[in-house]
């Protein structure tokens, strides 16, 4: 089996509740965490793209794990920018995502596995 459909299974088996936050709603704290956590789609994203990272992270080497960090915490900084406006809350999730999305092809490309 691919790597790419080990990923895609695991991605299709995390469940994207409304309200599974890839944090903890109860304990969010700022206008952004409060508006994923009530605005259904906004959570989906963030639990997709966190189940996205977190896999990577792990298919990834150490350079490149250190790389896909920090863009992390770079991006965690923009989408807090955001504060509670869901339109661009939906447009850097999507573009992280796309970016998520392009390291996992990058590494599907490089295969076989």
């Amino acid at each position: 089996m691919s790597i790419l459909r080990i990923i895609l299974l695991v991605v299709g088996l995390t469940p994207l509740s409304s309200f599974a936050a890839s944090f903890d709603c109860s304990r969010a704290e700022t206008l952004t965490e409060h508006q994923i956590c009530t605005q259904p789609s906004l959570n989906d994203a963030d639990v997709k793209m966190a189940t996205t990272y977190h896999i990577l992270k792990r298919l990834v080497p150490m350079g490149t794990r250190s790389m896909i960090r920090d863009e992390q915490v770079k991006w965690l900084r923009l989408r807090n920018q955001c504060r509670d406006n869901s339109g661009c809350l939906s447009d850097v999730y999507a573009m992280r995502q796309q970016r998520l999305d392009l390291y996992l092809q990058q590494i599907y490309l490089r295969g076989p596995y």
